[in-house]
């Protein structure tokens, strides 16, 4: 799905290129982590001191619940949604008087080889318990969307098939994710209802990352739902770049404008957004010695393209690498 978003960090065109930068199929990843480590203290910035350093580290750790979560409801569409239709297939059956399509329904859709898949499932079953991910709030919204999705040509098509496999059950609801639910407004307000934590490009970048599971669901895998993180290592990599940045934000902002080429730009009009991301990078490259330089060039310049001005990308490049030549010259990285 390909969509314009607008946040107050920017506007870009292809939100998909969170989920297409790194071909690795980690949950919530590097790339994630830096742009709400990013977001967050662009919003830090601007609220504090109201708002303390420890809240901001909260709402940091409950943004990434938040956006697992996000991928959980979206997987867990399926078998709900499918109960709705059950249930209504059965009552149209038992009210007075049905018709003879009600007493002898199509039931392909309810017979969804992946949404048995799914309730088999019992390591699926368990995350889902555990992080009490379910729909059964709201009936109303379901049914809603339900009909939406009986109305639209993926399930009309489907529904027509002359047969149906493990495959095309697959199919059918990947293009449903695509097609219908995460282009649909009401789910959008429905799922930032459930948390102030949820936006727009959340539900872009786990969407994607929900229909790429539904194949390993319909695979078998004993383990189909990635976890959080992927490791140790990453799940505390957002909160540690995220203190040391605020910690070194002083001596980061002296050190940018000490590389700013003051005849092509002006040091007292950097953006704000611009100074967070170079900030966030050059602590990325005193205080991560693994990670190579270019990687963490590369990232953030990519974050300026995307969250900041139109001229950013060009402006951050050059400052970084004015940066990473200062820095190896007084020792302070050696990669």
């Amino acid at each position: 799905m390909t969509t314009k978003l607008s946040t107050e960090f920017g506007r870009f065109d292809d939100f998909n290129y969170l989920c297409t930068f790194n071909p690795s199929f980690d949950m919530i990843n590097r790339v994630l982590i830096r742009v709400k480590v990013v977001q967050m203290l662009y919003s830090y910035m601007l609220t504090r001191p109201e708002r303390t350093f420890e809240q901001a580290l909260q709402d940091l750790q409950a943004s990434f619940e938040k956006s697992y979560d996000l991928y959980l409801y979206l997987i867990k569409l399926i078998p709900d949604l499918t109960y709705i239709e059950e249930r209504r297939l059965d009552d149209a059956k038992h009210k007075f008087q049905p018709t003879e399509d009600e007493l002898n329904p199509n039931t392909r859709f309810i017979d969804n080889q992946l949404t048995r898949a799914i309730n088999d499932n019992p390591a699926v079953e368990k995350i889902f318990r555990d992080h009490m991910i379910s729909w059964n709030d709201d009936p109303i919204f379901m049914r809603l969307l339900l009909d939406k999705i009986r109305n639209s040509e993926v399930y009309q098509d489907y529904m027509a098939l002359p047969f149906t496999d493990l495959m095309s059950d697959t199919e059918v609801w990947r293009q449903l994710l695509r097609k219908v639910i995460l282009d649909d407004e009401d789910v959008e307000e429905q799922l930032q209802n459930r948390s102030l934590y949820i936006s727009s490009e959340d539900l872009e970048v786990m969407g994607q990352f929900a229909i790429k599971s539904l194949s390993k669901i319909a695979d078998g895998e004993d383990d189909p739902i990635k976890p959080m993180f992927k490791d140790q290592e990453d799940s505390v990599f957002g909160e540690e770049l995220f203190s040391k940045t605020v910690r070194d934000m002083d001596d980061n902002n002296v050190l940018i404008d000490s590389c700013v080429r003051s005849e092509r730009w002006d040091r007292t009009r950097v953006a704000l957004m611009d100074r967070i991301i170079m900030c966030t990078a050059i602590t990325e490259l005193k205080c991560f010695e693994k990670i190579p330089a270019s990687v963490t060039l590369n990232e953030y310049i990519d974050l300026a393209k995307i969250f900041s001005t139109p001229q950013s990308g060009q402006f951050v490049n050059g400052v970084l690498n004015a940066v990473v030549d200062e820095l190896r010259s007084r020792g302070r990285i050696n990669k």
